[in-house]
């Protein structure tokens, strides 16, 4: 995979859950958003005991709740969404604060807002434990398939040349006079957008033909094998485990 490639949710630190396997962590997560997701809507108490449990990997992380909670804005757009559905869903009516708001609205906007944020919150805490070359060697342990992790290593890899290509091109505009002030210099950056397209594009081939260059057959070599003991998968398991125990308990009690 290369060398390493830090990310600004990375959070630097020697938890136990930083030392987690990444395969594990992502198994983890996954099976906890589908428990999550799993859950009846009705278990209003569910949501706060899977948002407890999340509570206490942070603690065990050592990830503060300011760090979450910042970084749980990326949902807002389906904040907004979700407000909007005892507005416009149909059924049943009630009225709340002098509003007249639809009952399946309600519960359908608990219902994104409560999955919604515990799968963030997860996600986040993830990212927040695991270097992103980590958890590409977690995808690679896990079979995803071999293509679509050496497209990801890519991205994360060109994302920030392209970034800097960018911001090249802008300080050149700038350093010209030029200042995109009104539609009228929409065609500076449209040709602009092109530039940096064929830039990349060359040198995307460039990549490629010296990869091919130096033996490339469609297939990365793995440098560190990861590998997780029995105990490390129980360890990961608590979480997933857990939240089935109380997802079960939420379809069982009426």
């Amino acid at each position: 995979m290369g060398a390493g490639h830090a990310h600004k949710l990375y959070r630097e630190g020697r938890s136990p859950v930083h030392a987690l396997p990444p395969h594990c962590k992502i198994a983890a997560v996954f099976c906890f958003v589908l428990v999550v997701v799993s859950t009846p809507r009705e278990a209003v108490w569910a949501f706060g005991a899977y948002a407890a449990l999340l509570a206490g990997v942070a603690a065990a992380a050592r990830i503060p709740a300011g760090y979450v909670l910042r970084r749980l804005l990326i949902e807002v757009p389906f904040v907004a969404f979700a407000v909007l559905m005892p507005f416009v869903a149909e059924g049943p009516r009630v009225e709340a604060l002098g509003m007249s708001l639809s009952a399946s609205g309600l519960w359908s906007a608990w219902n994104i807002l409560a999955k919604g944020t515990l799968g963030v919150a997860a996600s986040v805490l993830l990212a927040s434990t695991t270097e992103l070359r980590a958890l590409l060697l977690g995808l690679q342990r896990l079979r995803m398939p071999s293509l679509l992790v050496q497209i990801a290593s890519f991205m994360i890899r060109y994302g920030d040349v392209i970034s800097d290509e960018m911001r090249r091109m802008r300080i050149a505009r700038q350093s010209r006079g030029f200042e995109a002030r009104g539609v009228r210099h929409w065609g500076v950056l449209a040709s602009s957008a092109g530039a940096l397209f064929i830039r990349s594009y060359e040198r995307g081939e460039r990549v490629h033909l010296a990869m091919v260059s130096r033996g490339y057959t469609g297939t990365m070599p793995v440098i560190d094998d990861v590998t997780a003991s029995r105990t490390q998968w129980a360890h990961a398991a608590a979480l997933p485990l857990t939240a089935l125990a109380v997802c079960l308990t939420g379809w069982m009690l009426p």
